[in-house]
């Protein structure tokens, strides 16, 4: 569906509603571009845009059915560009991703937007209250919207954080909890949210240093550094953290395996110390007429002394080398 279609011109917003079929003529003046939003389109829905704007058959393609990597292509006079969206889900520590498409030419911008994360309306507000920075062009725009989704990203990777810091408490406390499944399932997320980001970083580089001029204005083009800069954050954190769910990963199995060596230990101790009196019980159970002691008036008494004393004396030693 259409979200909005408004004409910007001189860095303020034209009143009034704009056909769609109009909206590329209203924009033709200098200074002027026309923003269309869209989310989630179908083909039907987003067949009227692509004719309107003369865009390409496969970018248009890749719009509709999204799950395309981060990148940054030209088509004639159009270039087409995807962002990946990120938004942390606490209670199942997970991060759902969904994907905006851009469509900018030198007079319109056309973005599609599949997912929940990092709404528009309030980056097309905040840039309605700014005209100076409007005045330059749809780059304006774009610039924008990128500086959302990767501000929108820090929130995802601060809930990141507070699992791996969780995970960390769990792994070295005195709890029997195996945490291996959680573990492995948040490094999937991460790994997830790093192959997100990490392939945006070349697209932003070109638009830093002014690759595209006929789109980007010289005076945002050191915004879009900032916006890099921001992002090469990110990524860094991403792969350390990568790294630190690896060593996590191993640090919990070492534990596991210490406790059941400890656990081994114990039954060991335990049944060493049972054997003594099971063996002289054993003995003096066997149905022999003539074994010493047997008439003995305080052989009752002296074998049981001797199973607690024996049987003390192990429990002393198992003690002070550490395996009860």
């Amino acid at each position: 569906m259409i979200i909005d279609c408004a004409v910007y011109e001189n860095g303020e917003r034209r009143d009034g509603a704009v056909p769609l079929e109009n909206a590329l003529d209203a924009a033709q003046a200098d200074n002027a571009f026309v923003w269309i939003g869209l989310y989630e389109p179908t083909e039907e829905e987003f067949a009227s845009v692509a004719r309107e704007f003369e865009l390409h058959p496969l970018a248009v393609e890749d719009a509709i059915h999204a799950h395309q990597r981060p990148k940054i292509e030209t088509y004639g006079e159009t270039v087409f560009m995807v962002l990946k969206t990120a938004r942390y889900v606490d209670p199942t520590e997970v991060i759902t991703l969904g994907d905006i498409m851009l469509f900018v030419g030198e007079h319109f911008i056309v973005t599609v937007r599949h997912g929940e994360g990092s709404s528009l309306k309030g980056v097309r507000e905040r840039m309605e209250s700014d005209p100076e920075m409007l005045r330059c062009g749809p780059g304006t725009a774009v610039h924008a919207i990128v500086d959302r989704v990767v501000d929108d990203y820090f929130p995802a990777v601060e809930g990141v954080q507070n699992d791996i810091d969780e995970i960390e408490q769990q792994v070295f406390s005195e709890s029997r909890a195996n945490p291996a499944e959680r573990i492995y399932k948040l490094k999937g997320e991460v790994l997830d949210f790093y192959r997100a980001t990490s392939p945006l970083m070349e697209p932003l580089q070109r638009l830093a240093r002014g690759d595209y001029e006929f789109l980007v204005h010289p005076h945002v083009q050191s915004y879009f550094r900032d916006v890099h800069d921001h992002l090469v954050k990110i990524v860094s954190t991403l792969d350390g953290f990568r790294d630190m769910l690896t060593s996590v990963l191993e640090a919990n199995l070492t534990q596991v395996s210490v406790r059941q060596n400890d656990d081994m230990r114990k039954i060991s101790a335990w049944v060493a110390i049972a054997a003594v009196p099971t063996m002289i019980a054993g003995i003096y159970g066997m149905n022999f007429h003539y074994m010493p002691e047997l008439r003995w008036h305080y052989s009752y008494f002296v074998v049981l002394a001797v199973m607690l004393t024996v049987c003390g004396g192990l429990y002393r030693y198992f003690k002070k080398v550490g395996w009860l």
